[in-house]
């Protein structure tokens, strides 16, 4: 049975928000689900920045993450890998992977280019689910996270802006615009 990924990244920001060219992720949530939406597995990690070690305290506020979380973590040259393990056991069953935009695949390439990160990764089809749940419900505009899962009849479970939670959500929302 054919499985999706979703993925959620959390990152440095400030109030305002920063480009992305300037911020790093301190969070990865990923979860695996199947087409019906049900997880088979997931992965969580923080990551330490390198560029802006010292979390802003909006961006403390904004995740829940702080900065001792941050501090005790790896950086992504040390947790990509461990993700990459984590992920190589479904690669076979992996059809796609998803997250809702396009800014935690923006986010994603800009840290394997600066890093030099050759991730498997990269050579795996990506769906903007925001976009494509959009599409499906024939709306004007795509919608935030919590206005999709409003308008599917769904609440948002668990704690916002958490990489793993985000994703989760993000998931639930998959089976209302994969085909049959």
């Amino acid at each position: 049975m054919p499985h999706w990924l979703v993925i959620d990244l959390e990152a440095t920001t400030d109030e305002g928000g920063w480009p992305v060219t300037e911020m790093e992720i301190i969070e990865i949530g990923a979860t695996l689900v199947d087409r019906a939406g049900r997880e088979q597995d997931h992965f969580q990690r923080f990551v330490k920045p390198t560029r802006r070690p010292l979390l802003t305290p909006f961006c403390r506020q904004l995740t829940h993450i702080t900065q001792a979380n941050i501090d005790a973590a790896q950086t992504l040259n040390e947790v990509w890998p461990a993700f990459e393990r984590w992920l190589a056991q479904h690669q076979s069953r992996l059809e796609g992977w998803a997250s809702w935009g396009d800014y935690d695949r923006k986010q994603l390439l800009q840290e394997w280019q600066r890093l030099q990160i050759d991730s498997g990764l990269s050579k795996v089809p990506h769906m903007n689910l925001k976009q494509r749940f959009a599409k499906a419900r024939r709306l004007e505009r795509p919608l935030g996270l919590n206005g999709a899962l409003a308008l599917a009849g769904m609440q948002f479970s668990g704690q916002q802006h958490r990489a793993l939670e985000d994703a989760r959500n993000t998931a639930r929302l998959l089976p209302l615009v994969l085909p049959l």
